[in-house]
């Protein structure tokens, strides 16, 4: 079976859908990567400790406001990922239990980009939750999840590279981003050049703080990624770059 990469993708809100350049930056992504068996993706939507893992069959999450009616009635029923679930629950220590919701879907954070990238809904999708922002806890997660990749088991964490939205001025998707966007995503674009695990931890301090992350957890998911990555310090390929409404884009896929 072949061995899949591990991904740290920006998710956008729902018009992501109705993007037609990020929205083929993403479909072109996923054509070119091996067929997943099944897909693990943590997102920045579902903070929750212990490690929480969504249930097969539930509905999707509408956990956004504001948006035109369509995104609300929208669907997506992928096969039962049950077997994953079992499969994760074992591989989690006695330190980090796991619990098993019975009622929880997908989130925004999961559907909206599987949505694009797996259209047919054909893939067997759990939903983990992100059960802290300590990267270095985070790291050892993605590092337990490792061997799934050699099972087909394409592990994504969903977020955004800079997610500042009290401080967004300018609603348009093509929007130039402040200031505080392009210096954190440039940082962060040259420590993932390195390979800069540390630097990478230490993001409270990064230029555009804390206008770039009021709260973090659409960064954090990077580290789930980076953990289950073969060679975690190894630089990554920034496959999608730019940005959305003045937020960077910035995704990558890790080997």
């Amino acid at each position: 079976m072949t061995s899949m990469p591990a991904l740290y993708i920006g998710h956008g809100a729902p018009p992501l859908l109705d993007d037609p350049t990020w929205s083929g930056q993403l479909s072109a992504w996923a054509r070119d990567l091996p067929r997943p068996s099944a897909i693990l993706i943590v997102s920045a939507h579902w903070e929750s400790a212990p490690v929480s893992l969504s249930a097969s069959g539930a509905p999707l999450v509408y956990d956004f406001g504001g948006f035109a009616p369509k995104y609300y009635e929208m669907t997506y029923a992928t096969p039962d990922a049950s077997a994953l679930a079992q499969r994760v629950a074992a591989m989690m220590p006695r330190t980090e239990p796991v619990h098993q919701h019975t009622s929880r879907g997908l989130d925004h954070g999961a559907w909206v980009p599987l949505k694009v990238m797996y259209p047919d809904a054909d893939v067997p999708v759990l939903q983990m939750s992100l059960p802290t922002d300590d990267p270095q806890r985070l790291l050892r997660l993605g590092e337990r999840l490792r061997p799934l990749r050699d099972e087909g088991v394409l592990i994504i964490g969903s977020g955004f590279l800079t997610h500042g939205l009290p401080f967004l001025t300018d609603w348009r998707t093509d929007a130039a981003a402040p200031g505080w966007s392009s210096d954190f995503d440039l940082w962060a674009a040259e420590a993932l050049a390195r390979g800069d695990l540390d630097t990478l931890s230490d993001f409270r301090f990064a230029p555009g703080m804390p206008y770039a992350h009021p709260t973090v957890e659409h960064y954090t998911p990077l580290f789930v990624a980076l953990g289950a990555a073969t060679t975690p310090g190894e630089p990554g390929a920034q496959v999608i770059d730019g940005y959305w409404l003045g937020l960077s884009k910035r995704s990558l896929q890790l080997a």
